[in-house]
Formats: C-alpha cells, sequence, structure tokens
C-alpha cells in the first residue's frame, strides 16, 4: 500500500511513503496522476467525493486545440497527443470530427479569413455554406471554419475511466477524504494526515478553501455556467462540436483577430444580452443522441444561490436559431462552477515541494495533459534530494 498516516495509526494504515500526492481528482489531477506514474513515480489521488462531480464531468468534451493561442495552444497540442493515446488504453470513446465554426455575418466571415491565414489549411479550412456537413442549420449561416485537429470525448465516461485506468496502474485513490490543509511535506485530510515527497493540490475554484492569501493574490473567482441537455431534433447525428459568433469572442486564436472587434461591437449593438450573460453559443453530441447545449459566464468569489430563467431562455432561443428550428426540448439542465483569473493559469508554490494548479481559463479538458509535465518538470527540481539534470523524463 502506498501511503503513510503521520498521526493517529488504524488497523488499515499505510507504512510507504508516497512520492506524490495529488488533492483533486478531476481531470487536472488526473493529468498530473498520469504524468507521475509515466516517471516512475508513486502516486496517492485524495478527492473528497466518491467519483469527480465537479467541471471535469460537467462540460461539453470538447478538446478544443485549435481556437487556442499562446502557452494554451502549446499544452493543447501536447494534450491532444496525450487523449489519442490514452483513449485505447483506458478504453473510453473519442472521436477525431473536428470544430465547425459557423458565421452567420460578414464580419464573422472576415474573423475565420483572418484565423485562417494566420494558421494555415492544415489548421483551419474556410467553407462556404455549401460545404458545411451539418444536418441542422439556420438558413442565415453564410460560412464557416473547419477545425480538424480538434478532438471530442463524452466526459461522463472518459474522467472516470481514465481514473479506473490509473488505478489499475498503481495509483491509490481515496475517495471521500477531504483535504483541510497543506503544509510543506504534509498533507491533512479527515482521514488523517499525509506525509508526501512532492504535493500537487488541484482543486479547481476551491483553492481559497486551503490558500485564501494564494488565491486572493491570484484574483481568483468562481465563474458558473448555465448548460443544457437536449434531445436532438429529428434525431440527426451532429458530429463535429460546433461554436458560433459569440465563440469568436472567447477563445484567444479567434478573438485576437482584428475583425472580431466589428462582431464584438455588432452584437453589442443588436444583441447586447448575449454580452451580459458573456454567452458562448456551442455544443456538442453526446453518445445517446442529445446535445450539450450551453453556455453563460458569471463571476464572483461567492455567487448567489439564485438563477433567472430568463438566462435560461436566452441559451435555449439563440441555440434552436443556431439550429434552425423552432424549440428545443431540455432532458437535463445543469450549474457548471470553474475556476477564472486574470491569468489562464495558476501555478503557485506555497512550499518548495508543492504547486498548487488550476486552469482558470475553463480550458482543462483542453490543456491538462499537456500543463502537466511542465509542472512537474518545476516540481522535480526542488524536491528533495533531486539532482539538477537527474530526474526521470517524460
Amino acid at each position: 500500500m502506498v501511503g503513510l498516516w503521520v498521526h493517529e495509526r488504524p488497523a488499515h494504515c499505510w507504512t510507504v511513503e508516497p512520492t506524490l500526492v495529488i488533492v483533486g481528482a478531476g481531470i487536472v489531477g488526473l493529468a498530473h496522476a498520469l504524468e507521475g506514474v509515466r516517471r516512475g513515480m508513486r502516486v496517492v489521488v485524495l478527492d473528497r467525493d466518491e467519483r469527480a462531480v465537479g467541471a471535469s464531468v460537467r462540460n461539453f468534451g470538447h478538446v478544443c486545440v485549435t481556437a487556442q493561442d499562446g502557452r494554451a495552444l502549446g499544452y493543447a497540442r501536447d494534450a491532444r497527443r496525450t487523449w489519442l493515446d490514452l483513449a485505447p488504453q483506458a478504453g473510453f470513446r473519442l472521436w477525431e470530427a473536428g470544430t465547425v465554426v459557423l458565421a452567420r455575418a460578414e464580419d464573422e466571415l472576415a474573423v475565420l479569413a483572418e484565423f485562417a491565414a494566420s494558421r494555415g489549411d492544415d489548421q483551419v479550412t474556410v467553407l462556404d455554406r455549401r460545404g458545411i456537413d451539418l444536418p441542422l442549420l439556420a438558413d442565415d449561416v453564410l460560412g464557416a471554419a473547419r477545425l480538424p485537429l480538434d478532438l471530442r470525448v463524452d466526459p461522463r465516461e472518459a474522467v472516470p475511466a481514465v481514473a479506473s485506468w490509473l488505478a489499475a496502474q498503481g495509483v491509490e485513490f481515496h475517495w471521500r477524504t477531504a483535504v483541510t490543509g497543506v503544509e510543506a511535506g504534509l498533507v491533512r485530510t479527515t482521514r488523517g494526515a499525509f506525509e508526501a515527497g512532492a504535493t500537487v493540490v488541484a482543486v479547481g475554484h476551491d483553492v481559497d478553501r486551503l490558500l485564501p492569501d494564494l488565491a486572493d493574490a491570484a484574483g481568483l473567482k468562481r465563474c458558473r455556467l448555465r448548460m443544457f441537455e437536449v434531445a436532438t431534433p429529428g434525431g440527426h447525428v451532429i458530429a463535429p462540436a460546433v461554436l458560433s459568433g459569440t465563440s469568436m469572442l472567447r477563445y484567444p486564436g479567434l478573438s485576437g483577430t482584428a475583425a472580431a472587434v466589428d462582431v464584438r461591437a455588432r452584437i453589442a449593438r443588436d444583441q447586447p444580452e448575449l454580452l451580459d450573460a458573456v454567452v458562448n453559443l456551442m455544443l456538442t453530441q453526446r453518445p445517446d443522441g442529445n446535445l450539450v447545449v450551453g453556455d453563460t459566464h458569471h463571476y464572483a468569489v461567492t455567487h448567489d444561490p439564485f438563477l433567472d430563467e430568463d438566462i435560461d431562455e436566452l441559451v435555449l432561443r439563440e441555440a434552436a436559431r443556431l439550429l434552425g428550428v423552432p424549440a428545443l426540448t431540455v432532458r437535463r439542465r445543469w450549474t457548471g462552477v470553474y475556476a477564472s483569473a486574470p491569468d489562464e493559469f495558476l501555478i503557485a508554490a506555497p512550499h518548495p515541494t508543492t504547486r498548487v494548479v488550476s486552469v482558470t481559463s475553463g480550458i482543462g479538458m483542453t490543456t491538462a495533459f499537456g500543463l502537466a509535465p511542465t509542472v512537474l518538470d518545476g516540481l522535480n527540481d526542488r524536491r528533495p534530494g533531486h539532482r539538477a539534470g537527474g530526474g526521470a523524463g517524460r
């Protein structure tokens, strides 16, 4: 068994010190566990729930590689390779169906043309309306861009499958074990305290529960989303992820184009409610055929518990318009929450052998597997007894 109780020892105590303790079993924590396994480390994962129930299973399952920029783009490209390698090993489904970004105005077409010119034909293909292979399409769609490198998974299937596969590789999971404090070389939990050679805290938006001063310094807030699962009109198959004009204001590869300024100005003039709710109108299809539709973004350290119905009506109305149908039938709806901060990634070192890691831009599924190697590279350099240049590679 891996682990070490350093206070009261029950009969089932652990007797070997773990090399790496990870707090949080969402996709960011699992990515660091995978990287630890790759490096031959002993890995223990602690999570307060009996399974992952947070942002990692409440999202679109969209590995949105191409629309990223800067550091996130590099992480996303690395993560894509890991997703492709891991899916057959861990036994979850993965679709190499790409993304279609729909344009319904001339300024949106200009964004896509500018983006394609910056990335090349192998990453972005601009389509006229006749080239869009979607069974449901609004009459006002003028054209689109296809992003063939993007992937899609069902997060409700993939995340538990990755956890199960890691457990089979020797990673020790302790569910329903809430962490109450993280100190240098020590993780305190509701089931005792663990000594750790290295610690990664990957608790998403709950960094302020453990390290409030660190969260405050990073400007951390909670971004609350409204998302829906709806019946697909006509039972059609929609293979790619589908983005819209509002998505051009969310993803930096698109929002960084000069033409995106005109898109924002037009929406602010014609449909300001979309900007007020920070809508990113997009959808993906689940294996059962239903569509995941969303989403909105509201930011606060602590959110009121009350939800406005007009926000839901706005998203559902706009999604129906995008698909060219009168209305959509909701099967499920939920609130998502993820960490938000001015920087896309929070990587902090409260102690030399501890890293606090949070993807603070809603792209954990896209980037976590690419982010983890960078974090462990820096952490390995500071483990006791580690000699520079002597650590294991990926």
